[in-house]
């Protein structure tokens, strides 16, 4: 039996030797325990555990395309087969860029149809406002002149009415009365005739020949 030596250890795990040791794939079990064997090693060390926002990336800003590129080719025709992967990029770029213009064309032309609606609208609401105001205004000043002409009408009728009645009165002196001879009042025919020939309360039209 030969005795305990150098022979009997392993040449890698040997720590007279300056071998490195061999490294192995690691499974999945083995790896976690590393981990927590490098972690225990040091306890008094601090550990910074970073947050899930700053995990993730920040987007890059997004630049707008320009308006002119001078070293893109508009055509695919000069385009071979190693170059296919930079004409499908600039093919991309390009209809991005197109597309960002015919948007901000169609903005602008929608606010400006938009303005254009907004003033028509507006121009026809003042101008009805307009129109009702001037029928509003009209009829007031009918019903104002219908009323003065009545009460003129109605003032004249009344005063003539009183006068015939005054002049009846100083005439006969018994309010129209007249003796027939008999010693009966019997009352006049002119009395009879102005009540007759009063023209009636409000506006005569006279038809023109």
């Amino acid at each position: 039996m030969s005795a305990p030596g150098p022979s009997s250890i392993p040449t890698s795990a040997d720590p007279r030797t300056h071998r490195p040791t061999k490294k192995r794939a690691l499974s999945p079990t083995s790896a976690h325990a590393a981990s927590l064997g490098a972690l225990f090693a040091k306890p008094d060390q601090n550990i910074i555990v970073p947050s899930s926002s700053s995990l993730q990336q920040p987007k890059r800003p997004r630049h707008l395309p320009p308006e002119i590129v001078s070293n893109v080719p508009g055509s695919s025709a000069g385009a071979g087969s190693g170059d296919f992967h930079l004409y499908k990029a600039s093919r991309r770029r390009e209809y991005e860029r197109l597309r960002e213009m015919d948007e901000e064309l169609k903005q602008s032309q929608e606010q400006v149809e938009f303005e254009k609606s907004r003033a028509e609208k507006l121009k026809r609401d003042e101008e009805r406002t307009k129109k009702n105001r001037e029928k509003r205004e009209k009829m007031k000043a009918r019903k104002a002149k219908g009323k003065t002409g009545s009460g003129e009408a109605t003032s004249g009728v009344n005063g003539c009415q009183g006068s015939s009645r005054e002049e009846d009165v100083g005439a006969g002196g018994d309010g129209g009365n007249t003796d027939n001879g008999q010693g009966r009042r019997e009352p006049r025919q002119d009395a009879q005739q102005v009540s007759v020939a009063a023209p009636a309360v409000g506006l005569v039209i006279h038809d023109d020949d």
